[in-house]
C-alpha cells in the first residue's frame, strides 16, 4: 500500500491485455476517478480517501474475472501528487475533430473559426474522457446523421456529457445524460454551463431504472457490456415509437453475445460500425416501428 498524502491520487498501474471498461464495470467501491490507457498498461487511478485493502483485493478479484490467474503479478500502486496528475492529463488532450462538424477542444485552445463546426469545450478533469476514445467518437459521427432536428435524446452513462450536448447543437431540443457516478455528472453540469447550455440539457446521477418515465426519441449507451446486457430488458420502455437505440463500450467479439441478448427482448441491429477493436450497434425495437 503507498504512503498516502494529501492532494495526491493512487495509481493503480496494470500491465495486463484486459479492458479498461470491462474492468472498471466490476468495480463498485466509490473513489474511483476515472482510467487512462498508455503504452500497454492501464493507469485507474482512484481517490485516496477511499482506498483501502478491501479495495485493493476488488481490484484483484475483477482482474480474476477477466481471465488472469495471477493478477497480483501484472499490478503496481503508486502514489502521485495531483499536480503531476492534472499535467499527465493536460498533456494528452488536444483538440479533436469527430465526424464532419463536431470539434471538441480543452479551454486553452482558440474555438475554430468555421462557423459550421459544433466546438465544445471539454477540459481534463479526473478523467471522465474528452473525446478521444473511440466508443464516444463512434456514437458521435452516428448522432451527425441521425440527428435530423426536434428530437429527445437519453444519455445513458453520459460521463462528461460529451454526447448529450453534441445532439443538442446538432438540433435535438432536449437531452437528459445520466450516470451513476455523482462526480460524473458534477463534471458534466461543468461542461454544460461552461457551453453556454440551458434547460434544454439536464444531468441526473441515476441508473435506467431510477431514470424518469419518459420516452425518447433516441437513446445512447456507451457503457461496458455487463451493464448493457443488465438494462437489455428494460430498454425498450424508454423508447418512443419509432426511436433508435444505439450502443456502445464494446469490443468488437461482444457482438454476438449482445446481439442475442437484445434480440431475446424484441431488438433488432439495423447496423455496426467499427473503430479500431470497438464496435458499436445501432437496434430498433419490434414494438417501436
Amino acid at each position: 500500500m503507498p504512503d498516502l498524502s494529501p492532494n495526491h491520487s493512487i495509481d493503480i498501474l496494470i500491465a495486463a491485455s484486459v479492458d479498461a471498461n470491462e474492468l472498471t464495470g466490476l468495480l463498485n467501491e466509490p473513489g474511483l476517478l476515472g482510467t487512462w490507457v498508455k503504452d500497454h498498461t492501464i493507469h485507474v487511478y482512484w481517490d485516496p480517501a477511499h482506498w483501502s485493502t478491501q479495495v485493493h483485493a476488488s481490484i484483484l478479484s475483477a482482474l480474476r474475472t477477466l481471465g488472469m490467474p495471477h493478477p497480483e503479478d501484472v499490478i503496481g500502486i503508486r502514489d502521485l501528487p495531483s499536480q503531476d496528475w492534472n499535467a499527465q492529463w493536460a498533456r494528452q488532450v488536444t483538440p479533436i475533430r469527430i465526424g464532419q462538424h463536431v470539434r471538441i477542444r480543452p479551454s486553452w485552445e482558440p474555438a475554430s473559426t468555421n462557423p459550421q463546426d459544433i466546438d465544445l469545450i471539454i477540459d481534463p478533469k479526473q478523467a471522465f474522457g474528452t473525446g478521444h476514445h473511440a466508443t464516444t467518437q463512434l456514437l458521435t459521427e452516428w448522432l451527425e446523421t441521425v440527428i435530423e432536428g426536434g428530437e429527445t435524446l437519453l444519455d445513458i452513462g453520459t460521463g462528461t456529457g460529451i454526447l448529450a450536448m453534441v445532439a443538442i447543437r446538432l438540433g435535438a431540443k432536449r437531452a437528459l445524460g445520466v450516470d451513476c457516478d455523482a462526480q460524473a455528472i458534477d463534471c458534466a453540469r461543468e461542461y454544460g454551463c461552461a457551453n453556454g447550455f440551458g434547460e434544454e440539457l439536464g444531468f441526473r446521477v441515476a441508473t435506467l431504472e431510477q431514470c424518469p418515465p419518459s420516452s425518447w426519441d433516441v437513446i445512447v449507451a456507451n457503457v461496458d457490456r455487463r451493464t448493457l446486457l443488465g438494462i437489455a430488458e428494460q430498454m425498450h420502455s424508454f423508447l418512443s415509437p419509432g426511436g433508435q437505440l444505439f450502443l456502445s463500450g464494446l469490443l468488437v467479439e461482444d457482438r454476438e453475445e449482445i446481439s442475442e441478448a437484445f434480440a431475446r427482448h424484441g431488438w433488432r441491429v439495423l447496423e455496426s460500425r467499427i473503430k479500431n477493436e470497438w464496435l458499436a450497434l445501432q437496434l430498433t425495437h419490434q414494438s417501436k416501428p
